[in-house]
């Protein structure tokens, strides 16, 4: 199937789950689950080496809490990646929290890729990230969604704008801003802690 029907097949299968047809939502399942999965993966690719949550067992979980959220409504297949990158997130950060809270300074790091890089070639402290995070949606939430979608979500500039009904110079110019205020955010709190 071309890429452009799937994706025109998901955004239906989602507006008649919506709707309440449960049926709809078990046949979206398969046309995204390997995409999820894609997204999972790389996000686990920036954790620790010795990181026990699986690719799959992050979109399991995701999933999970996908279905407690039956009447959600997603507006095209973007904006339903867009939810499952922040559940992802949510659970990720959910478990760094509890690692940490088990054993000292055991927090997540994820290393920052080049295509949308919050800090080059650096490891980041998960739970650092989603305090910055937090710290900036009190300041300014439509750049801390645009992050969010984009390092999380790993959606495009393009794909970021459709979902929050922005234009895409306005995606590039906070994608930007927002990289540097949390790069200052965190630095600051490392050096605090240091």
């Amino acid at each position: 199937m071309p890429r452009s029907a799937t994706k025109q097949s998901v955004s239906a299968l989602l507006a008649k789950w919506y709707a309440g047809d449960a049926e709809a939502f078990e046949a979206v399942v398969p046309l995204v689950y390997n995409e999820l999965r894609r997204l999972a993966h790389h996000y686990l690719q920036r954790e620790r080496p010795d990181h026990i949550l699986q690719s799959t067992a992050l979109v399991h979980e995701a999933y999970l809490r996908l279905m407690k959220q039956s009447g959600k409504k997603f507006e095209n297949r973007a904006h339903f990646f867009a939810i499952c990158a922040q559940l992802m997130r949510q659970i990720l950060v959910e478990y760094a929290r509890n690692r940490r809270a088990a054993k000292r300074d055991g927090g997540l790091t994820l290393t920052l890729n080049d295509n949308v890089a919050l800090v080059k070639s650096k490891r980041v402290d998960l739970i650092a990230l989603d305090d910055a995070l937090e710290a900036l949606a009190k300041f300014d939430p439509q750049q801390s969604r645009i992050v969010e979608l984009r390092f999380f979500g790993g959606l495009s500039i393009e794909e970021t704008s459709r979902v929050l009904d922005i234009s895409e110079a306005t995606v590039k110019r906070d994608w930007t801003t927002a990289k540097i205020w949390l790069h200052q955010q965190m630095s600051r709190t490392a050096n605090h802690d240091a």
